[in-house]
């Protein structure tokens, strides 16, 4: 399956981009998915590295559920 999501973002992004590409949530309600590894991320230091991919299968999986 071709996932054409998200064209214009790169393929690694900042919790900021990863807000928007949710639909503009709150960065506390984004950390905690970070935190609860609801979103599969790296974290080096104190930054989140969330890749593209992975934001998608979150969409993908939350969708499934309904």
């Amino acid at each position: 399956m071709e996932r054409k999501m998200f064209n214009d973002y790169p393929d690694v992004v900042n919790v900021t981009q990863m807000r928007e590409m949710l639909g503009g949530m709150c960065t506390q309600v984004a950390t905690k998915l970070l935190k609860e590894n609801k979103i599969k991320h790296m974290k080096i230091g104190r930054r989140y590295y969330i890749p593209k991919s992975n934001i998608i299968d979150f969409i993908e999986a939350e969708s499934n559920k309904e």
